[in-house]
This record gives C-alpha cells, sequence and structure tokens, in this order.
C-alpha cells in the first residue's frame, strides 16, 4: 500500500484508480489512512489494524466533510483502543446494545408483561399498575436498567413513611376505635410495590434481546430490609355485629351500605364486589355469575343468592342501572373504587375495626359455625381445593348444592345480627331471647366465636 503524508493538499491531489479501491497510508500516524473508492470520488478516513489475528477497519468519516485535524484526533482515539486489546466495532456494537436495552423503560417492561400473562386476577393487574403508577411515577417513564439497588432501599423505606402519614392524616380528629396489633402503617404497601417491581423486573430480562444485572430488589431480602407481615385475622366477632350492622345502616351513602352488606353475607372478595355488573346478577336463577378470567384462582363462580342478597340486589336494581354498574360511582371506571373511607366511618361510628377482607373472614366464621361442611364453604368463597384429589374430580357441588348451605349461613348471620331480612329488624324481644339461647348454648359447649383461644374460625379464611 502506498505511503504518503496527509495533508490538505495531498488528499486533494490524490485521484482514484478506476475499478479499484486505494489506500493512502499516513506515514505521521501508523494505521492511519485515507480510502479511495475505484468507482466514485469518495475520499474516506480509515484506521486499519490487526487484533487478535485479524485487520479490523474502522471507518472514521468522509474527507469531505470531516477536516483532516479532527480525523486524525478520532484515529488517535481508536488506535488507543486497538493497543488496548479492545475491538472498536465490537465496543460500539455492544454500546448500542446496552443503549436499546438501557431504554426499555419501566412502564414498557410493566405493559408487556401484563400482555403476555394473561392468567393474572383483575386485582393483581390492578395492583401492579398502582404500584407503577402511584408509588413509582417518577421511575415510570425511565429506562429500567437504571433502578439501582440503592434507590431501591430509599424508595422501600419512603413508601413506608409516606402511608403512614396519610393514614395518620386521614384519621386526624376522629375518635379511637378498637385496633388489633398487626403491621406497621403503611409496611404491607411498601412491600407490595417491591414485589411488583421485582416481578417486572424479572419479566423484562426474559424479553429477547434485553440484558439486565441482577433484580436490584434482591437488596431488600439480602439486608434484611422487608417489613415484617402479620397474617391479618380481623373479623367482626358475633356479638358485635348488631352493632356493626347498625352503623352500616346509617351510612349516608346506599351504595356505600349495600356494598359493605354484600360482601358480608356472601364473602365476596373486594374487587368481585366493586367490579360486580348486572349482567353478572341472575335474578331468575338466584345466581351470581363471576367468568374465570375474573377470580383470584381463575375459577369461575356461580354463587347462589340467599333471601337477603336476593333483596338487596332487588333494592338495588330498582335504585338504576347506571351504566350497568351494581355499585356505580362517579369514577374512571364507573363503578365504586374505594371502599374503604366508607368502612373507617363505619368502624368510627361502632368502635369495631375490621378491614373489607375481614368481612369475608366474617363470613366464613359464620358459616363455619353454621355446621355446614369445609368442601361447601371452600366452594362458596371460592377457595382452591388444593391438592384434594378426591374433593376435586369426583365431588361436585353444583351451585345448586350450595343454595342450602348459603341459606343456612344467612340464616345464621341474621340471627347473630338481629334482623329478619334486608331492611327488616328482629324485634327487641325477640333478639334478647336468641341472645339468651346462644348465651345457654355457650356454656353447655366450647365456643366457636374466633374470640375463643381455641376457635379454628380465622383460620378458614386467609385471601
Amino acid at each position: 500500500m502506498p505511503k504518503v503524508k496527509l495533508t490538505k493538499t495531498s488528499i486533494a491531489k490524490a485521484v482514484r484508480t478506476e475499478g479499484k479501491q486505494l489506500l493512502l497510508w499516513d506515514t505521521d500516524l501508523k494505521g492511519f489512512g485515507l480510502l479511495l473508492s475505484g468507482k466514485t470520488d469518495a475520499k474516506t478516513f480509515v484506521v486499519q489494524r490487526d487484533i487478535g489475528g485479524k485487520t479490523r477497519r474502522v471507518t472514521i468519516g468522509p474527507a469531505n466533510v470531516m477536516s483532516l485535524e479532527d480525523a486524525r484526533k478520532r484515529a488517535e482515539q481508536i488506535l488507543k483502543q486497538f493497543y488496548d486489546g479492545i475491538d472498536p466495532k465490537q465496543a460500539a456494537k455492544a454500546k448500542a446494545e446496552l443503549s436499546r436495552t438501557q431504554g426499555l423503560t419501566l412502564r414498557q417492561a410493566l405493559d408487556s408483561m401484563l400482555m403476555t400473562r394473561k392468567n393474572l386476577s383483575p386485582k393483581t393487574v390492578l395492583d401492579y399498575r398502582g404500584s407503577v403508577t402511584l408509588h413509582l411515577s417518577d421511575w415510570a417513564d425511565k429506562p429500567i436498567a437504571t433502578i439501582t439497588t440503592s434507590m431501591v432501599l430509599e424508595r422501600h423505606r419512603r413508601i413506608q413513611v409516606e402511608v403512614a402519614k396519610r393514614r395518620a392524616q386521614r384519621m386526624k380528629g376522629e375518635k379511637p376505635i378498637a385496633t388489633f396489633a398487626q403491621n406497621l402503617p403503611g409496611a404491607p404497601t411498601a412491600n407490595g410495590v417491591m414485589r411488583a417491581l421485582k416481578a417486572i423486573w424479572n419479566h423484562a430480562r426474559l424479553l429477547p434481546g434485553i440484558s439486565l444485572g441482577d433484580n436490584p430488589v434482591r437488596i431488600i431480602g439480602a439486608s434484611k430490609a422487608w417489613f415484617e407481615e402479620k397474617p391479618r385475622t380481623d373479623r367482626v366477632r358475633f356479638s358485635l355485629l348488631p352493632k356493626f350492622y347498625k352503623s352500616v345502616m346509617e351510612l349516608p351513602n346506599q351504595i356505600h351500605r349495600d356494598y359493605i352488606l354484600l360482601l358480608l353475607f356472601t364473602g365476596l372478595r373486594r374487587e368481585n364486589g366493586l367490579s360486580l355488573r348486572w349482567t353478572d346478577v341472575d335474578f331468575e336463577e338466584r345466581m351470581i355469575r363471576l367468568e374465570s378470567g375474573r377470580t383470584k384462582n381463575g375459577a369461575a363462580l356461580d354463587l347462589p343468592m340467599s333471601d337477603f342478597v336476593y333483596d338487596l340486589l332487588q333494592a338495588r336494581k330498582q335504585a338504576g342501572n347506571d351504566g350497568g354498574w351494581v355499585f356505580p360511582a362517579n369514577s374512571k371506571s364507573g363503578h365504586l373504587e374505594e371502599p374503604r373511607y366508607a368502612l373507617e366511618t363505619v368502624c368510627a361510628a361502632s368502635g369495631i375495626h375490621v378491614t373489607v377482607h375481614g368481612l369475608r373472614r366474617t363470613f366464613a366464621a359464620v358459616a363455619e359455625e353454621s355446621g355446614i361442611t369445609v368442601l361447601a364453604l371452600k366452594a362458596l368463597i371460592n377457595h382452591s381445593l388444593g391438592n384434594d384429589v378426591t374433593a376435586r374430580h369426583y365431588v361436585q357441588l353444583t351451585p345448586e348444592r350450595l343454595r342450602k348451605p348459603m341459606e343456612i349461613v344467612a340464616a345464621n348471620m341474621k340471627a347473630h345480627i338481629g334482623v329478619n331480612a334486608y331492611g327488616k329488624s328482629i324485634p327487641e324481644d325477640t333478639q334478647n331471647k336468641t341472645a339468651q339461647r346462644r348465651s345457654d348454648a355457650a356454656t353447655q359447649a366450647p365456643s366457636t366465636d374466633a374470640s375463643d383461644p381455641g376457635s379454628s374460625n380465622t383460620d378458614v379464611v386467609g385471601n
């Protein structure tokens, strides 16, 4: 290859050979040269060296655009990479790949996961979206690869503090209510957000062409920073059901009132009740029907209506259709989305603390006391039958076979509360007689109230 001192003049005078490329190597900087095209008048600055037994040529830029001084400086940088054993082309390719993979945002990773995992329950989808949009909103449109362990630890602590502050502010000025020693305020929320982030990250690293390092959420476990979460066992004790029911009935908002009562008398999960449509309600067959994609365990639920629930839903229907929702609201979804505030009003008025899920536990406790089979109870609250092969494959509990257990549970619930039907109270003298009979029975048999240390009622429902 011919050598020449590359200058503005020599570059201008260099002439191509028709049909053949020509490389002019600079005499001052070894490996730096000028490539003349054999087909056009194009002249290009290049660098060429051997690395790993192979010759690698790197294009710097066209001579009619880049000055000789700039080209020489760039050539020196590239040659230094060669001397350091770095292949500039491979390094550039890796940098471009890193830029592409790091460009995947947290929100994009979340959308990809929700699109891929079709079996997620509506509540889980809502929790994942809420985690990102409410608690990680400032990270949502940033590359997921930029989330570090220190950021995770700091945000985990901050979420707990912020949730605790909001809860304290919301309850400010309200009279103290009976509570239970459970989790640090905000702890379940903080842990839940980080579990969601961990799942999103694990999904993102499996995407084609995506290269991510270790999941940064692992630092919480490694540093033993997860907040302790004790299983909740809250429910309304049997003896307090009349007082609780009275406070519910005094709610000024009938929609909130009926929602709480529906959960109390059916054991439905929070989201299934909130998103209940009139198309899910079969008045002719007296059934509430939920498709498999809307339940937590993925199994369709055909739940018989007790007389109490039938009357409640009839009253709601007469109040108006309101977009097809049983519990309509002026919200983005069109239905009631947050019942916690109404329930806290009831708790403050009655002095009885219970969560929305605690209503489900209350239903299960009354059901267990009613003497129905465990299998029937699991079917009513749509719990998985687990590894019980006989129950899963040989015992067929049809909706009609569940109708009698549901009525038994509803009758027992009404007796505890002191009502004959939806909106109708039992006369006070009858309530007193019922209470006396229960008191007499309690002295002759072990208590089945969850307040009794020997009771197993609160073990019936976990979620």
